[in-house]
C-alpha cells in the first residue's frame, strides 16, 4: 500500500498530472458519445448563419449585441467545419483548458493546499448547475472567453503585465458573463503576495500599484461600451421600476437574490442525487453511469492526499474561503438581478448559472474544510463522482434528443421533399434542447440550396410560443415576418403546413378535414387550431432536398418512411403508389403506433376498389380507441364518399363503416 501511495504521489508532483487528470475527468463526464451528439438550441442558428449566410450575415448577426465577439465566431468558423462531432470536442478542451489553468492559480494562491486546489478544480470541470456543455457550438466560445479570463490571472500571478492585460481586455470585451470577476483580481494579487515581508499597509499599497494597469483595461473596456458599444438591454431597468413600484420592485428583487443563490449554491448540488432508473434509462446506461462515477470517483480519491501540508489555521482558511465564495455568488449575480433575468436550474435559463458557478464551488470547498479529516475526502470525493455521473446523464438526455431530431427531419423530407420558397412551417414543441427558431434554422439549411441573408425562404413556429407576436394570429391571409438577425422571413398563415411530431408516433402533415378534432394532438399545442392553416400545395416533389451531413445517413426505411412516402403520393393522387408502398409497408415486422397513419393505406385500398382489405385496416383503427378514433374514421370515409365512384361494394362498405363508427351519412 504504501509503495502504491509512493508511486501515487511521485506522479502527483508531476507537471502534467493534475492537468491529465483532469482531462480524463473530462472526457468521462462529457465526452463517451461525443462522436453521435449534435447541434442544440443557439448552436442551430448561428451555424447556419455563419456556414450558410457567411461572415457578412455573422458580422450582422452579433452587430447590435457583442459585435467584438464575433471576430471569435469568423476565425472558428473559418479553422473548424460544421460538423458537431468535432465542436463536441472543441468544446470539451475549452472547458478543460480553463480548469487547468484555474488549478494553476489557484495552486499558486494555496500553495500549502493543493488539494483544495484541486478540489476546485473539479468542482469548477462538473458544476452541475450547468447542463448545457453538449450545446458546443455556443458554449465552446463561452468557455475559450473564460479562459481569457484564467489566463490573464495566470499570467498576471507570473508577473507578464503586457499579455495578462491583452487577454482582460479580451475577455471584457467579448462577453459580459463573467465581467464582475475582473473584481476578484486584487484579491488575487493581495493574497499572492502572503508570504512577502510586508505590513498590512504595504501589502496593499503594492497590491494597488500592480492592479492599476487593469483597472486601466477595465475603464477602457467602459469608455468602449458607453461611447462606441452600447448593448441593446433587455427592456428592464430596476431604477425605473423601483421609482414606479417600490415596495413590490424591492420584494420582487429580494426573492429573485435569494432563488438566484439558493440554485446556484445548493440546488444545483442537490441535482447530482438524481440517480438513473435501469427501467427507464436502460440498463446500458446505467450501467455506464456506474462506471463514470467508480472512475472519476477513484481519480479523485487517489490525489485527495498528495502533497499536502498541514495548516494551524485550517478553520480561518476555510472561513476565508466561504467568505470569497459569498462574494463571487453575489458578483455572479449582479447582471441578472439588475436586469430582471431569470436564474434557474432548468434548461435554458441555467446558462447564467456559468456567472456563479466560481462563487458556488468555493463557497462548498470551504464548507467542506470545516468537516473532520475522514469525512472531508468522503464528501468531496462523493460529490467529484456523483457530479460526473450527473453529468453523463445529461449527455445521454442529449444524445436522444439529437436522435430525435434527426428522426424528425428525415421524416419531413420523406414527405416533403421540396418547399415552395415563403413556407411557414409550424410545429408542436416536441424537442428538450432546440426551441423552434433553433430548428427553424434546421429547415433553412435543408430546403435552401442558395441560401442569402436577403431572402430567407423559411420559418418554423411553435404556435404555442409565438402566438400573438411573430405569429400575428391563426386566421387565414395574415402577414408573418420573423426577424433571424442576419436576415428577415416574409411569409403568410395561407403559405404554412401544419405538422405534429410525437415520438414513436411518425411525423404528420395535419389535414385540414380530420386534424380540427384529433385527440390524439395535445390541446395545449394549439395544433388542433393550425391544422386548419395546413396547406400541401407548398409541398414540391422536385427538387429533392437531403438534410445535411451532420445530421448522418438516411434513417433506416421503417413503418414511417413507408407512411410519409404514400402520404406524398396520396397528396398528388398517386393512388397506385400508395398501394404499392402499403404492400411494403405492411410486409415489415413494424407496426402502426398512432391509429391515423392507417389512414392514407385506407383511403388508397378504398381508390383501388379494395373495399374488404380498407374495411379491415379501418376496423382496426377502430380496435384502439372508439372515442378517439372513430369521428376521424367518420370524417375519412365521408370523404372517400365523395372523392370515389358510386357502386355496390363502396354502398356497403360506406354503411358498414358509418355504422361501426355511429357516424351520420
Amino acid at each position: 500500500m504504501k509503495k502504491f501511495q509512493q508511486r501515487i504521489s511521485t506522479f502527483a508532483s508531476r507537471p502534467f498530472a493534475i492537468p491529465l487528470v483532469l482531462l480524463v475527468v473530462t472526457l468521462f463526464a462529457y465526452g463517451l458519445s461525443f462522436w453521435r451528439l449534435g447541434f442544440y438550441w443557439d448552436d442551430q442558428p448561428i451555424s447556419w448563419i455563419r456556414y450558410e449566410l457567411g461572415t457578412a450575415a455573422t458580422t450582422k448577426y452579433f452587430s447590435d449585441s457583442r459585435p467584438v465577439w464575433a471576430w471569435l465566431y469568423q476565425l472558428t468558423g473559418f479553422i473548424l467545419p460544421a460538423n458537431p462531432a468535432v465542436w463536441q470536442l472543441f468544446a470539451m478542451f475549452w472547458r478543460w483548458a480553463g480548469v487547468a489553468v484555474f488549478y494553476a492559480v489557484t495552486a499558486r494562491l494555496l500553495p500549502n493546499r493543493k488539494e483544495t486546489a484541486f478540489f476546485l478544480s473539479l468542482f469548477v470541470l462538473l458544476y452541475p448547475g450547468f447542463n448545457q456543455q453538449w450545446v458546443s457550438y455556443v458554449y465552446s466560445h463561452f468557455f475559450i472567453v473564460l479562459f481569457f479570463l484564467l489566463i490573464s490571472f495566470h499570467l498576471m500571478l507570473r508577473g507578464k503585465t503586457i499579455p495578462a492585460m491583452i487577454f482582460s481586455a479580451l475577455h471584457l470585451l467579448m462577453f459580459e458573463y463573467f465581467f464582475l470577476l475582473e473584481a476578484m483580481r486584487p484579491v488575487a494579487l493581495f493574497v499572492s503576495l502572503r508570504d512577502e515581508p510586508l505590513t498590512l499597509r504595504e501589502r496593499v499599497v503594492k497590491t494597488f500599484k500592480a492592479w492599476i494597469p487593469y483597472l486601466g483595461v477595465i475603464v477602457f473596456v467602459l469608455l468602449y461600451r458607453s461611447l462606441v458599444y452600447s448593448h441593446p438591454g433587455f427592456g428592464y431597468s430596476l431604477t425605473e421600476e423601483v421609482a414606479r413600484a417600490p415596495i413590490e420592485t424591492i420584494t420582487q428583487l429580494v426573492q429573485h437574490v435569494l432563488t438566484s443563490l439558493w440554485s446556484a449554491a445548493i440546488g444545483a448540488w442537490i441535482q447530482i442525487f438524481q440517480f438513473p432508473n435501469p427501467i427507464v434509462n436502460g440498463l446500458r446506461t446505467s450501467a455506464l453511469y456506474i462506471a463514470v462515477v467508480l472512475i472519476v470517483g477513484a481519480c479523485a480519491f487517489a490525489l485527495s492526499r498528495f502533497n499536502e501540508n498541514g495548516s494551524t489555521n485550517a478553520k480561518r482558511e476555510s472561513l476565508w474561503l466561504i467568505a470569497l465564495g459569498a462574494i463571487m455568488l453575489l458578483l455572479g449575480g449582479v447582471p441578472y438581478w439588475v436586469t430582471n433575468l431569470p436564474v434557474t436550474l432548468g434548461f435554458p435559463a441555467n446558462r447564467a448559472l456559468l456567472s456563479f458557478m466560481f462563487g458556488a464551488c468555493f463557497f462548498l470547498i470551504g464548507l467542506i474544510q470545516l468537516l473532520p479529516a475522514r469525512a472531508k475526502y468522503f464528501v468531496a470525493v462523493l460529490i467529484v463522482a456523483l457530479s460526473a455521473g450527473r453529468q453523463f446523464l445529461w449527455s445521454v438526455d442529449y444524445l436522444r434528443d439529437w436522435e430525435s431530431q434527426k428522426n424528425l427531419f428525415w421524416q419531413m423530407v420523406w414527405r416533403a421533399p421540396a418547399l415552395q420558397p415563403d413556407t411557414l412551417v409550424l410545429m408542436n414543441e416536441n424537442l428538450e434542447f432546440s426551441a423552434d427558431n433553433s430548428i427553424s434554422a434546421a429547415v433553412n439549411w435543408i430546403y435552401d440550396s442558395n441560401p442569402s441573408a436577403d431572402h430567407i425562404k423559411y420559418a418554423l413556429f411553435y404556435p404555442v410560443n409565438r402566438l400573438g407576436g411573430s405569429l400575428p394570429s391563426l386566421d387565414p391571409h395574415m402577414p408573418v415576418a420573423y426577424n433571424y438577425t442576419a436576415g428577415k422571413f416574409h411569409g403568410n398563415t395561407s403559405d404554412a403546413l401544419a405538422f405534429y411530431y410525437a415520438p414513436p408516433f411518425c411525423l404528420r402533415l395535419l389535414d385540414p378535414d380530420l386534424d380540427s378534432n384529433n385527440r390524439f394532438i395535445s390541446d395545449f399545442s394549439l395544433m388542433r387550431q393550425a391544422s386548419a392553416l395546413s396547406n400541401p400545395q407548398r409541398i414540391l416533389r422536385e427538387p429533392v432536398s437531403a438534410p445535411p451531413a451532420f445530421y448522418g445517413i438516411e434513417s433506416s426505411h421503417g413503418w414511417c418512411y413507408y407512411f410519409q412516402k404514400a402520404e406524398l403520393a396520396r397528396q398528388f393522387g398517386d393512388w397506385d403508389e400508395v398501394n404499392r408502398l402499403a404492400e411494403d409497408a405492411f410486409g415489415l415486422n413494424e407496426h402502426f403506433n398512432n391509429p391515423v397513419e392507417l389512414f392514407v393505406f385506407i383511403e388508397g385500398y378504398a381508390h383501388a376498389d379494395k373495399w374488404d382489405d380498407a374495411i379491415q385496416l379501418s376496423k382496426e383503427a377502430h380496435r384502439v380507441s372508439k372515442s378517439y378514433v372513430d369521428p376521424l374514421l367518420c370524417k375519412l370515409w365521408k370523404r372517400i364518399e365523395v372523392e370515389t365512384p358510386s357502386s355496390e361494394e363502396r354502398d356497403d362498405a360506406l354503411k358498414e363503416i358509418f355504422e361501426l363508427t355511429d357516424c351520420n351519412p
